[in-house]
């Protein structure tokens, strides 16, 4: 079976600590939904609920998409 390996990309991103949905909304702009309880970001495949510690990433087209901790820690390093 054929392997590839992921390109390098450097993205930018936003950790949702529960307490700071402005953020997350300034970060997001129109992507944001206002009328929720929890920050929901409209993405590729629908709208999603980002919960406390998920990280919302804009990727390389410009879309926002939330992800969990554990795969955002195993996927990419913070640059310096």
């Amino acid at each position: 079976m054929p392997k590839f390996r992921k390109k390098p990309v450097v993205i930018e991103a936003i950790q949702y600590d529960g307490s700071n949905a402005s953020e997350v909304k300034e970060f997001v702009g129109s992507s944001y939904v206002d009328d929720r309880r929890v920050p929901v970001i409209h993405t590729l495949e629908g709208d999603m609920s980002v919960t406390s510690g998920d990280w919302v990433i804009r990727g390389v087209q410009g879309e926002f998409y939330p992800c969990k901790p554990d795969i955002f820690e195993a996927t990419y390093e913070a640059l310096e």
